[in-house]
């Protein structure tokens, strides 16, 4: 798969660059608020895992003001109304990792992660193959994810 192989030839932060391009399926920016923004996970743990991402960079959330710390919050509301719009999701994992130590994969620009779940659905593949099987492109999931978005 192409967006498995790919590699950043640009050595900056993932979400800052980002922010400079167009949105749409290529840089996976669903929307843009004034202090945040929506972005797919290119790598997702489910389909329609979504990334909710201060506009700032900072490492913490302890560095952001209480506008967008506010702003974060009703992101991920609208997000777990989109999600269980377009995919009916049963239930949400919400986290953020902070530091490389805690499993941030960006760890310089704190972002929440925002995991639709189902129920059963964990299986052999991630416990035993320890592999993740993902039944739609990313373009779809956009599509789909946008959609749901304009809707609530």
């Amino acid at each position: 798969m192409a967006y498995i192989e790919e590699r950043n030839p640009d050595p900056g932060c993932l979400f800052c660059l980002r922010l400079a391009e167009s949105d749409g399926p290529d840089n996976l920016i669903l929307h843009r608020g004034r202090r945040a923004f929506v972005i797919l996970n290119r790598f997702p743990y489910t389909n329609g895992h979504l990334m909710v991402v201060p506009n700032d960079h900072h490492a913490s959330l302890e560095d952001l003001d209480a506008d967008t710390l506010a702003e974060l919050m009703a992101l991920s509301t609208r997000a777990l109304r989109a999600l269980r719009r377009a995919y009916g999701a049963e239930a949400f994992n919400l986290g953020v990792n902070i530091g490389a130590a805690a499993g941030a994969g960006v760890a310089d620009h704190v972002h929440l992660h925002v995991v639709p779940r189902w129920g059963g659905d964990t299986n052999f593949m991630a416990t035993v193959g320890e592999a993740r099987v993902i039944p739609e492109d990313l373009a779809t999931t956009y599509r789909r994810l946008s959609e749901a978005w304009q809707a609530v």
